[in-house]
């Protein structure tokens, strides 16, 4: 499930990329309105969450044009406490609101929440033609009798995989996405993650390579 995080603050964006990768969802981050806007239409995410003190483009104004587009799920985080602002940023289309700072488990716990209002909470169960990937389970379903059992950063992987179906994912997007920036350009460490599902997946897949390494740009799931 993709949660699209839009603060102009570097810091507090990796801290809540990181606690939302650990929830299991794919973080898309936007720095400004503009690319948050361009992340709206491109990768369709499930839920945003908003910071409301942004350059150019403050969270309000970014409420206003979503709403004129789209019904997705919005949380606004705030240092502001006055009514007046809570009040303005609900009126103009957002379900929650989160005053900074605030705890990671909160704001996770948040987002499931609104998840759940929105009738989202299926999507703990991702697919891609005949097979299944059951985040809460860390399973992976439709190949063999049995489900394979995954880590946690094989789960990253194919969940980010899932989520663009057959199209190819760049080396550099997973990386972040699985390590952050704990393994920025470590390509060996994405070699060993691959060869590492792909023995768990070998004896189950007979009619050829479910995960295909495309040349020059990362890695794509096949169609069986």
């Amino acid at each position: 499930m993709k949660i699209l995080i839009v603060d102009d603050d570097p810091d507090l964006l990796d801290i809540i990329v990181f606690a939302l990768q650990q929830a299991g969802f794919l973080p898309l981050k936007a720095t400004t309105g503009q690319r948050a806007l361009e992340l709206l239409h491109s990768e369709q995410p499930d839920l945003g969450i908003l910071d409301v003190n942004m350059p150019a483009m403050n969270g309000f104004e970014l409420i206003r044009i979503i709403r004129q587009q789209s019904a997705l799920p919005l949380l606004m985080l705030t240092v502001r406490s006055e009514e007046h602002d809570v009040v303005r940023a609900l009126e103009l289309g957002a379900d929650d609101y989160l005053t900074k700072p605030f705890s990671p488990r909160v704001l996770v716990a948040r987002v499931r929440a609104l998840l759940r209002r929105a009738g989202s909470d299926a999507e703990n169960l991702l697919s891609f033609d005949t097979l299944h990937l059951n985040i809460e389970l860390m399973t992976l379903t439709g190949l063999a009798p049995d489900p394979v059992q995954l880590t946690q950063l094989e789960l990253r992987f194919l969940q980010l995989l899932f989520a663009h179906g057959g199209n190819a994912v760049s080396t550099e997007r997973i990386l972040s996405h699985v390590w952050g920036g704990r393994a920025d350009g470590n390509r060996q460490l994405l070699k060993q993650l691959v060869h590492r599902i792909r023995s768990k997946l070998k004896n189950a897949c007979d009619d050829g390579e479910l995960l295909q390494t495309v040349p020059n740009v990362g890695y794509r799931l096949q169609a069986r």
